[in-house]
């Protein structure tokens, strides 16, 4: 089950690149000037020095001089507590063709990298792993595994798979009853530590489709998704749920029942008269999904001079983002929304994919990689409209988590069988009393009779009841009860 969800929109991050000494090179030294600045009055905005001057709003805009540790700690720091409160989270680079996304996410990354050239993926793994380690959640049990995926020409390739790729199980994308995506047929493998995280990263890299086009000497080929599925159990005390006060160290090790909070597997002291405590808390499971997508670049072919084999790998990546620019167009755009009803996430594989990152269940951060010089300003500007569009799609993100035991059969056998006890404990004592009641002749208890509404005041004796009625009968405007009603209670002493 999940927490009640959140409204929030898609963050966005403009990253510009700097020029590099294969752009000084290659280009033509007319099209060479920048013609996109930050804005000197908001550091949050972009200006193109074309002839409208058009200006681009954003939550985030890095210039050319940009480290990596700038993008990492303004941008993707926060979206880390996310993932360990039990959100899914998604980051995505898009853009252009060598625009830098690879390098921005750090896809490609390994032992040659330098630590200040690498990526988001290789520093969001060191402080996750610190903090899972770090006495704040000693507490906590975690699970963490990661897969690896690229969408090659449509098809869908699990990039840790072992084996021949014709043996292995076909990767499908899937939706469950609430919604949910998720794919089958991809390996999960657990890890434990930031270095394998990485090996498993740069052996999915290698696997990965690249190849060499006039526009960039190792250009991906496919869009590719790096996963890092978490789950953690934590015991929340009920006086801390109450409270609203932090969940403390378990009393021991044993999982609670998956129950309501009224049951539990540490009954507290009861009686008869006191049913309403059961336990004194619950564990619960928190599962979250970390989604890295490193897009390939839209491109044409004109500029790539690709041919042959990489020319239908190009019209495949196109025709994936047209469809990922569609379903941006229907979520974002305010003049479609209002008369859209179908969003085609259908349209690709790749928006199937990102069906919960655009408008479902998802924290999602899209860092949008543009070029700044004027040979690129088409596809600069075009990256800038969507990325822009981008920020006003909402997402309802919530918290993924469930009372621990709920996919245990045999848990669960053991739950119906304890309950069942309960109840057949609590309607033997219910027969009980009503064999006292019916011992005592029908007789009339007396904290029934003093709140009965002909009866008020301290316990009297039925002459004294008398005696009450008597001196009712001088006050004006009040009948006297009959003789007959106080005989029906002649049989009881007191009251």
């Amino acid at each position: 089950m999940s927490s009640n969800g959140t409204s929030t929109s898609v963050q966005v991050a403009l990253r510009i690149k700097p020029l590099t000494q294969d752009d000084l090179i290659n280009l033509p030294a007319r099209f060479q000037r920048q013609v996109i600045s930050v804005s000197p009055y908001n550091q949050n905005q972009v200006v193109v020095d074309t002839e409208k001057r058009p200006i681009f709003q954003f939550d985030y805009v890095f210039a050319p001089e940009a480290t990596q540790q700038d993008v990492y700690e303004r941008a993707v720091g926060n979206m880390i507590s996310k993932f360990l409160e039990g959100y899914n989270v998604t980051i995505l680079a898009y853009g252009q063709t060598s625009s830098g996304k690879t390098h921005t996410m750090g896809t490609a990354d390994d032992s040659t990298i330098p630590p200040e050239s690498k990526g988001i993926i290789p520093r969001t793994m060191a402080t996750l792993f610190s903090l899972v380690n770090s006495g704040q959640y000693k507490s906590h049990k975690f699970s963490i595994k990661v897969s690896f995926i690229e969408i090659h020409n449509e098809d869908l390739i699990d990039l840790l798979g072992e084996g021949n790729e014709e043996e292995r199980p076909p990767v499908m994308i899937r939706e469950d009853s609430r919604g949910n995506i998720y794919w089958t047929g991809l390996q999960e493998l657990k890890v434990n530590n930031v270095d394998e995280v990485m090996e498993h990263l740069s052996h999915g890299s290698m696997n990965r489709q690249v190849g060499v086009t006039d526009m960039n000497s190792k250009s991906s080929r496919s869009h590719a998704i790096f996963s890092v599925t978490m789950v953690q159990q934590k015991f929340i005390p009920h006086n801390c749920i109450s409270a609203g006060q932090p969940a403390t160290s378990p009393p021991s090790s044993r999982p609670g029942t998956p129950a309501s909070s009224r049951f539990g597997s540490q009954p507290s002291s009861r009686t008869n008269s006191s049913l309403d405590k059961f336990d004194d808390g619950e564990w619960v499971t928190i599962s979250s999904k970390f989604h890295f997508v490193d897009l390939a670049g839209s491109e044409r072919l004109k500029r790539t001079a690709a041919s042959g084999d990489r020319a239908r790998e190009g019209i495949s990546i196109n025709s994936g983002l047209l469809a990922l620019g569609n379903v941006i167009s229907a979520l974002g755009d305010p003049s479609k929304a209002k008369h859209t009803t179908h969003i085609p996430y259908r349209d690709s594989k790749l928006t199937r994919l990102l069906q919960d990152s655009l408008g479902g269940n998802a924290q999602t951060l899209m860092i949008a990689c543009v070029s700044p010089i004027e040979y690129n300003i088409n596809e600069t500007v075009s990256t800038l409209k969507y990325a822009n569009r981008a920020r006003n799609i909402k997402n309802l993100a919530s918290v993924n988590q469930e009372e621990a035991g709920w996919n245990d059969v045999t848990h669960l056998q053991n739950l119906v069988l304890k309950l069942r006890g309960e109840i057949s404990s609590l309607k033997a004592a219910a027969a009980q009393n009503s064999q006292r009641s019916q011992d005592g002749g029908g007789s009339v208890s007396p904290e029934k009779v003093s709140q009965s509404p002909f009866v008020t005041g301290h316990k009297h004796s039925s002459s004294s009841f008398s005696d009450k009625n008597s001196l009712a009968a001088k006050i004006p405007g009040r009948s006297t009860p009959t003789n007959d009603f106080v005989g029906k209670f002649s049989s009881t002493t007191t009251y």
